[in-house]
C-alpha cells in the first residue's frame, strides 16, 4: 500500500528536523563543500558530522564525490536552496509578526 502525500511529507519535514542538517544544507548552498570545511564551520564531532551527511545523502537532498581522499557535498538540486529561502521568509515574518506583539505588550499599562 503507498504511504499517503500527507505522510510522506511529515516524514520529509522530520529528516529536516535536526539543527546540524539545516546548518550542512544552509552552508552547501554556497557551493559543493569538502567534508573537513563543513567540520570547521560546525561544533560538532566527525562522527556526528558523518551521521548526518549519511542522512541527508540518504534522503536524496545532498551528493557526494570523491576527488582523491577528499568527499565534497553538494545540494542536490536548486529546490533544496529554494525550500531554506522560504523557510527563511517565513520565519522572518512570524518573527515580526511577534516582535509586534511583543512591543504592543511592552507598551500597554
Amino acid at each position: 500500500m503507498p504511504v499517503p502525500l500527507y505522510q510522506a511529507k511529515a516524514e520529509f519535514f522530520r529528516m529536516l528536523g535536526h539543527p546540524v542538517r539545516i546548518r550542512v544544507l544552509e552552508l552547501l548552498q554556497a557551493g559543493p563543500t569538502p567534508v573537513r570545511d563543513l567540520l570547521t564551520a560546525l561544533d560538532v564531532e566527525p562522527s556526528s558530522l558523518s551521521q548526518q551527511l549519511a542522512i541527508l545523502r540518504r534522503s536524496g537532498l545532498v551528493t557526494a564525490t570523491r576527488e582523491g581522499s577528499t568527499v565534497v557535498y553538494a545540494l542536490a538540486g536548486a529546490d533544496v536552496a529554494d525550500l531554506l529561502r522560504t523557510a527563511r521568509r517565513i520565519l522572518t515574518e512570524l518573527l515580526a509578526d511577534q516582535g509586534m506583539l511583543l512591543e504592543e505588550l511592552r507598551a500597554a499599562p
